[in-house]
């Protein structure tokens, strides 16, 4: 067996069971405040929000303000929501915070509107301060990602089809979790014959069988609703990319919060009619995604691109990674992944975009990876076709 030349990221492809342990530690830190102009200012580089702090004393418990960390996420949206070019923004964090805290609580002053600040405390129910994590519209839906990923894990449960989760992943910006189906396992060895794993050397050829699942996403701060998509995964290599097929989504935007400003918590009534629907979805997602026929179709429907041969793979590559804007690094390490992968072919492409995938670091750049590769394998055949 050829010895592995490439290994997987070390930091990702984490376990439900650390999953949720990381979403209820962060649950009991979290804080979700709607500010205006009047209860959030910035200070030394800090975000201050009134009232968010409890201050104990002999006379009681009272409310102060707190001051959280901008992350680099919160500080964008800060930039966002005030029209401060974000690079100008980074550039006064980080060497002139004096600038920084006159032109965020200058413009402030002048916007009347609130906003939905999205913090974690240090420690629950501490007064130490934290980080801000967001800084959002007070129309943005809290879909918070432990209530979502009960809700679908609900889902999978009453229809009682065997899932499995493949994979775990938790960003700043994302949750991504991959659902397989052991069951729901497709032959492939047209698309398969001449891969071999980047990461032990197995081959496709011996192992040409793809399962079928589905990936859920969702996003505490900003970035993109929830959604659970169709999902295949190569078994020899574990290798796996999202189906421009069908797509079940909610989001993040909902009728505008109305009450004070201050701490707030949603409705019970409301949040528990959007996780009803979740679920729902969760079991409509099961019934769609994870049935042979749709997986033989989806694989099909590679094999008719996946075979047309790259004689130039530097060129080829290149091309595919200008159109869908890889950067040059991820341009780089896709080829080697290619010539690992030894399948000369325009479905070796895709597969080095999968594999490279779940090599990086970075989950939010792997999430890419797999939702572009059927556009990579599309790219790289017409290339190579003319």
């Amino acid at each position: 067996m050829t010895q592995s030349v490439l290994t997987v990221a070390p930091n990702r492809h984490i376990g439900l069971p650390d999953l949720m342990g990381i979403l209820n530690d962060q649950n009991t830190r979290a804080i979700d405040v709607i500010a205006g102009s009047g209860a959030l200012s910035c200070q030394d580089g800090m975000l201050l929000l009134k009232g968010t702090e409890p201050d104990i004393s002999s006379t009681g418990v009272t409310l102060t303000a707190g001051a959280y960390t901008l992350s680099d996420i919160a500080l964008a949206g800060v930039g966002e929501k005030l029209n401060i070019p974000l690079p100008y923004l980074r550039r006064m964090a980080q060497d002139n915070v004096p600038a920084l805290d006159y032109n965020v609580n200058t413009w402030m002053e002048r916007d009347h509107r609130r906003f939905l600040v999205r913090c974690l405390r240090h420690t629950a129910g501490g007064s130490d301060g934290g980080v801000a994590r967001a800084f959002l519209s007070d129309r943005f839906l809290r879909l918070d990602n432990l209530d979502v990923l009960l809700a679908v894990l609900d889902g999978i449960r009453d229809t009682g089809v065997s899932v499995t989760v493949d994979s775990c992943d938790l960003t700043d910006r994302r949750m991504y979790v991959r659902f397989i189906s052991p069951e729901i396992e497709v032959l492939a060895p047209e698309l398969l014959r001449n891969y071999r794993s980047p990461f032990d050397g197995r081959r496709g050829s011996d192992l040409p069988v793809i399962n079928g699942g589905f990936i859920l996403t969702n996003s505490e701060t900003g970035f993109g609703k929830y959604s659970l998509a169709p999902f295949i995964r190569v078994k020899v290599c574990k290798n796996g990319q999202t189906i421009d097929k069908a797509l079940l989504s909610r989001t993040h935007k909902g009728a505008k919060i109305t009450h004070d400003d201050g701490i707030i918590d949603p409705s019970p009534e409301t949040l528990r009619k959007l996780l009803e629907l979740i679920t729902e979805q969760t079991k409509d997602a099961v019934r769609a995604y994870l049935d042979v026929d749709f997986v033989t179709r989806a694989v099909r429907d590679l094999e008719q691109a996946a075979g047309i041969v790259v004689a130039r793979p530097d060129e080829t590559i290149k091309i595919v990674s200008k159109e869908l804007k890889y950067t040059e690094e991820q341009q780089r390490e896709i080829l080697s992944h290619f010539i690992v992968g030894a399948d000369l072919s325009a479905g070796g492409v895709m597969q080095a975009v999968t594999s490279f995938g779940r090599s990086v670091a970075d989950a939010d750049v792997a999430y890419r990876m797999e939702t572009t590769a059927t556009q990579a394998l599309h790219l790289a055949a017409k290339a190579a076709a003319a």
